[in-house]
């Protein structure tokens, strides 16, 4: 089958002509900017080779980069199971068959949706301090209120990723379950949701993503994460800029990790979900879009039976 292209027409030798030229031009701005911004810093002294040392040597990983990824990990793995379960729980009831369920379930999700995470993590570590003293050490409360925030705001998140994911498969889903007797929840536990997991996984990767940012802003309230290693370790030998830069290039390789671990879990989970419907008819193995191939079949087998009995007569 030929390519069609719907939106554009396929660019001829002029239009190829301009758009590579308006790429060397972009590209020289780029790199006309990185250079002005390399002199910039240079004539301050910021490209000194000991401010980046300091940055990244033995006492810089040991000390302040090292523990800082540590909980800044432990922190968003935890966000990210426990938002994971709250947004299938809390999905489930958002389609629950009982109004006041989904309404309740509504309500709880969109308030959570609506307040700013940041907004929570203060409100929670204000909170656990103060009332939970007895239960929670108060040392220890910024952590606990990071882990909650996320979990409660990339949780409502989630859950209505799940909504939106399990009404936008087709309705004959449902009906066909429905239909060999299994009721409205095991549809949704058993042949739904498992297809909405898959079709937004893109979606639950890139909030994942948002997790790991995002407890970056527990260095407001005290959480001793990366970035609040990375400004103690600039404060300390005067490096800021260049402790900070470095903790960026952490953020963009542990993100990077995480979508490519996400998109080999895609690709797998696709293969063993796809692929060809075989149609149950005894003697007849019939396989999705390859309906004419099998007509043939068929009727040369018909034709080959009619053979055999005339020459039996």
């Amino acid at each position: 089958m030929s390519n069609q292209y719907v939106l554009f027409d396929t660019p001829g030798p002029r239009a190829k002509r301009i758009t590579t030229l308006l790429n060397i031009v972009v590209a020289l701005l780029v790199v006309g900017v990185l250079v002005w911004i390399y002199r910039a810093l240079d004539a301050q002294g910021q490209m000194e080779a000991h401010l980046w040392w300091n940055a990244i040597n033995v006492n810089a990983w040991v000390n302040y980069l090292l523990p800082g990824i540590q909980f800044t990990l432990q922190a968003a793995a935890i966000a990210v199971v426990s938002s994971v379960i709250f947004g299938l729980l809390f999905g489930f009831l958002r389609l629950a068959p009982v109004r006041a369920l989904r309404w309740i379930s509504m309500v709880i999700v969109e308030f959570f949706r609506a307040v700013p995470v940041l907004v929570l993590m203060v409100f929670l570590h204000f909170f656990f301090s103060q009332f939970m003293a007895a239960v929670i050490d108060p040392r220890n409360s910024a952590y606990y209120a990071v882990i909650v925030a996320l979990t409660l705001y990339n949780g409502a998140v989630i859950a209505e990723l799940v909504r939106s994911g399990v009404r936008s498969l087709p309705a004959g889903q449902r009906e066909a379950a429905l239909a060999v007797g299994m009721t409205t929840t095991g549809s949704l536990r058993n042949v739904e949701v498992p297809q909405a997991l898959v079709a937004m996984l893109p979606s639950l990767v890139s909030q994942f993503v948002i997790i790991l940012k995002d407890s970056a802003l527990g260095y407001i309230i005290g959480f001793a994460e990366l970035l609040r290693y990375s400004r103690q370790l600039g404060a300390g030998y005067g490096n800021i800029m260049q402790a900070l830069v470095v903790a960026a290039v952490i953020f963009i390789v542990i993100n990077y990790a995480l979508v490519w671990l996400a998109q080999i879990l895609s690709r797998r989970l696709s293969s063993r979900t796809s692929g060809d419907v075989a149609i149950g008819i005894p003697g007849v193995v019939q396989f999705a879009g390859d309906a004419p191939a099998e007509a043939e079949t068929t009727d040369t087998r018909s034709q080959a039976i009619i053979a055999k009995e005339q020459r039996e007569e």
